[in-house]
């Protein structure tokens, strides 16, 4: 019998498995009844997918339509989906009159007075939809039929809402990111994020959360990543969960947690310490060192607090750290960015994410667009263009080399031959005056491998900046040889001999990319 309602979103990667889906179908039952539960499915994709296989993979699952039995699919729309999400829905609706669209998520939430996508569909939820699904399918399925297109998302107290973990079946265990979540919310007020209109976090309850991660564990989960806005707010809590953890350590245990920079007392050190390396991963968002842009985005942060807990992980702890800085904020000049990637840079993480500012639909940010001349694009993700501070052309350079700086120095690849790009008073400046000459060069930020990359730097050290040419071979020749590559560069030809055959190709683990970090810092 075919479903009556298929719950489905357009994924970034494969490797990601959709938490908020699996949240409403565990919310089916227990909101709308076993049997809406049963009549339900669950359908991922991801956006590289051409349109026209999701609506026949759709189209197919629903089967033929039968007069008087309503047929529904829901959508969850997010920045990076909602353009091809669009195309999906007009052609389902084109295809199939009848057929019920519902959608919900981030992206229509807010600011969906003139969206294409939600004028296509018959209902929105906005906000939370783990009650509010279940209720309105019902009502469409048995009536009464609904009278609104846009419901307001009920939020209800999280002990009424069912766990989703059950619902990652056991190939999603095997092959994809686990995403978990010990609380919902956070309680701080940066103006450029969503969670800002929170006011509060909520935690779920713990034994709970445990259990159902017990069980994850059983089956054979061992990548999970955390979506918690603010894992380490409260202590206690993050302490019981790490415990959980130590106590089941295996070789191939992964943890990603995103934790508040200047807020790690001693008793949450001590654990952290405890573990061994490539277990731990931490996203630690900087976003800007600049204390009147902070002020200006409402974001409380101690800056010498986070520059003092970042020396410590480095030096004590064999956590992973990936850094967050974000370009573009209103105020923020290139110069004051500057300054902080150098503050951070010289605290040596692991990696440094360079973003660039997007206004996210609802969020405060956009308070500031005339004073700041802050001027977006207008199509998704709503990437800033310029400020009143940074140019359109500052912005191109600074996207460039964002670009290449994920290449060069958070991929792993050059741990010796990037300190010696990075020399002088200034990383940052030296590095922007190297990625402007790539960009010269080459005239791309895609398609460069990283043979060409071993080759352009040897070019950029040895004829422009005047290094010796013998000991850049050198230097380059032992971090292309750590990397794993098994190509030929031109600058290194004759001293990659008597290497063993290709390792056949295969997709690069997370893993991998750290072990690269590890392995050049010591």
């Amino acid at each position: 019998m075919p479903p009556a309602i298929i719950l489905s979103t357009l994924n970034a990667k494969y490797i990601h498995a959709s938490l908020g889906l699996r949240y409403l179908l565990a919310n089916m039952a227990r909101h709308g009844g076993a049997d809406l539960r049963e009549r339900s499915i669950l359908r991922e994709f991801t956006i590289a997918r051409p349109v026209p296989e999701i609506v026949d993979s759709l189209l197919a699952e629903l089967g033929e339509p039968v007069d008087g039995v309503p047929q529904i699919i829901g959508f969850g729309v997010y920045i990076w989906n909602v353009v091809p999400t669009t195309e999906v829905v007009r052609r389902l609706k084109q295809a199939r009159p009848t057929l019920k669209i519902i959608l919900g998520g981030p992206e229509v939430s807010y600011e969906w007075e003139d969206q294409e996508i939600v004028r296509l569909a018959d209902h929105l939820i906005t906000g939370w939809g783990d009650v509010s699904l279940p209720k309105l399918c019902r009502a469409l399925l048995q009536g009464p039929q609904p009278l609104m297109k846009v419901i307001p998302g009920e939020q209800s107290p999280l002990a009424e809402i069912e766990l989703p973990y059950a619902e990652f079946s056991a190939d999603d265990l095997a092959h994809r990111l686990l995403y978990v979540e010990a609380s919902r919310g956070c309680p701080f007020k940066c103006e450029f994020c969503l969670s800002s209109l929170d006011k509060t976090a909520w935690a779920f309850d713990q034994e709970r959360f445990l259990a159902a991660l017990e069980t994850l564990y059983q089956r054979g989960a061992r990548n999970f990543k955390f979506v918690d806005r603010t894992f380490n707010l409260k202590i206690d809590s993050s302490l019981t969960i790490l415990q959980f953890f130590l106590d089941r350590l295996t070789p191939d245990l992964f943890l990603h947690f995103e934790v508040i920079p200047d807020h790690l007392p001693e008793r949450l050190k001590e654990m952290i310490a405890r573990f061994p390396p490539g277990v731990l991963q931490f996203e630690v968002g900087i976003q800007t060192f600049n204390p009147d842009v902070q002020q200006t985005i409402s974001r409380r942060q101690d800056n010498a607090k986070t520059c003092e807990n970042l020396a410590w992980l480095v030096n004590h702890s064999h956590a992973h750290l990936h850094t967050d800085l974000i370009f573009g904020l209103p105020g923020e000049t290139l110069a004051s960015f500057a300054e902080g990637f150098d503050r951070l840079y010289a605290l040596r993480p692991h990696e440094i994410q360079l973003g660039v500012l997007k206004r996210l639909r609802g969020t405060p940010i956009a308070r500031h667009s005339a004073a700041y001349g802050m001027i977006y694009d207008a199509e998704p993700p709503y990437t800033i263009e310029q400020t009143a501070a940074v140019d359109a052309l500052t912005m191109q350079r600074f996207t460039r080399l964002a670009r290449y700086w994920d290449l060069l120095a958070n991929s792993g690849r050059f741990p010796k031959t990037l300190p010696m790009l990075l020399a002088g008073p200034s990383p940052f400046a030296a590095f922007l005056a190297f990625a402007d000459w790539l960009w010269q060069s080459t005239g791309q930020t895609n398609r460069l491998t990283p043979e060409s990359l071993v080759d352009a730097l040897f070019q950029y050290l040895t004829e422009i900046s005047g290094r010796p040419q013998e000991s850049i071979r050198q230097t380059l020749l032992a971090d292309y040889q750590s990397s794993g590559a098994r190509a030929n560069p031109v600058c290194l030809q004759g001293l990659l001999k008597d290497r063993e055959k290709p390792m056949p190709r295969a997709a690069r683990a997370l893993a991998q990319r750290q072990d690269r970090h590890a392995s050049g810092g010591q």
